[in-house]
C-alpha cells in the first residue's frame, strides 16, 4: 500500500536449461490448471452460497485451501506449520516478502486479504482476489467511513481479515516497522471488547545453494521472471507458517501499541542469521 521497499539488490536468477523449461511447463500447466479449475467451481459455488448465507462462507473456502495446499505438491516444497490459528474472532497480520504469501497463508488457516485498490484491476490477480474474497481498499480519505464500516461487517461475520502492515514485500530476511494506520479499524466500540489479533511469521528457506532471498520478491522485481524461476527450479526449498498467541485488543492502549506488540512478534518468529 506503499512505495515498494528497495533494499538491496535482487539475487541473479539461476540459468536454466532445457530440463528447467520442461518443469515450467508442466509445473506451470498443472498450477493453471489447479488454479482456474478451483475458480470455476468456487464461482458456481457462490451462486448458491451467496443468496442463502450472505456475507458468511461455509463451503467456498475450502476450495481456496485445497488449491494453495495443492500448489506446494505441484512446486515441490515442503509446507510447514507451527503454532495454533485462533478460534476467537479477530484479524491477522503477517510479514510479506512474496506473491507465494497468498498460497502460504491461505493453505492452512480460513482468511481473506486485505489489498490496495489496484488489485482489483489486475489480469488474473485481480479476479482471482475478488472470487476469494478480498477487501479493497482505496487510500482516498473520502471512503475511509465506507472502508471502515466494510471492516466491521466482515469482522463481526466471522472473517478473519488479514493485513500487511509492512505496507510492501521484503527479501524476506527481515521485517519493516509496521504501520499502523489500519490498525485503527480494530478500536472502534463495536468491534474492540471482542477483537483478537493474531500475528503470524512467515519464513522462506532458499533451496540448497542458492540465494537465500531466492523467493524474495520486491522492489522493481517483476512478476514474470519471479515467477518462471520458482517453477524450474530442480530442487525447491521451503515454506513455514509460525501462529504466534493473538492478542486481546482491549489490552491495547492504542493502535500504535497494538501494531509494535505484532511486530515484535512477527520479527521474533524469523530464524537467526
Amino acid at each position: 500500500m506503499n512505495a515498494s521497499w528497495t533494499g538491496g539488490a535482487p539475487p541473479e536468477d539461476p540459468p536454466f536449461g532445457p530440463l528447467g523449461w520442461l518443469r515450467v511447463l508442466w509445473r506451470g500447466a498443472a498450477l493453471a490448471g489447479v488454479t482456474f479449475a478451483g475458480l470455476a467451481v468456487l464461482l458456481l459455488l457462490r451462486l448458491i452460497e451467496r443468496p442463502l448465507f450472505g456475507l458468511h462462507r461455509p463451503v467456498t473456502p475450502f476450495i481456496t485451501q485445497f488449491v494453495c495446499r495443492t500448489a506446494f505438491v505441484i512446486l515441490g516444497m515442503r509446507y510447514q506449520v507451527r503454532g495454533t490459528p485462533m478460534a476467537e474472532r479477530g484479524a491477522v497480520v503477517a510479514n510479506h516478502s512474496s506473491w507465494l504469501d497468498i498460497f502460504t497463508l491461505n493453505a492452512r488457516k480460513r482468511i481473506y486479504f486485505v489489498s490496495k485498490s489496484e488489485v482489483a484491476g489486475w489480469p488474473v490477480i485481480g479476479w482471482l482476489a475478488r472470487a476469494t474474497g478480498t477487501v479493497f481498499i482505496n487510500r482516498d480519505t473520502r471512503e475511509a467511513r465506507h472502508q471502515k464500516e466494510v471492516f466491521e461487517a466482515r469482522l463481526k461475520a466471522g472473517h478473519k481479515l488479514l493485513f500487511f502492515p509492512e505496507g510492501t514485500s521484503t527479501d524476506g530476511m527481515q521485517v519493516l516497522p509496521f504501520k499502523s494506520t489500519l490498525f485503527a479499524a480494530f478500536f472502534s466500540d463495536a468491534l474492540r471488547g471482542f477483537l483478537h489479533v493474531q500475528p503470524v511469521t512467515v519464513i522462506y528457506r532458499a533451496p540448497a545453494g542458492q540465494d537465500p532471498r531466492f523467493y524474495g520478491w520486491w522492489g522493481d522485481m517483476e512478476f514474470g521472471p519471479h515467477l518462471l524461476k520458482v517453477l524450474a527450479a530442480r530442487r525447491q526449498g521451503s515454506a513455514e507458517v509460525v501462529y504466534h498467541p493473538p492478542l486481546r485488543v482491549a489490552d491495547f492502549e492504542s493502535r500504535k501499541a497494538l501494531a509494535r506488540g505484532c511486530e515484535e512478534a512477527v520479527r521474533g518468529g524469523l530464524p537467526m542469521r
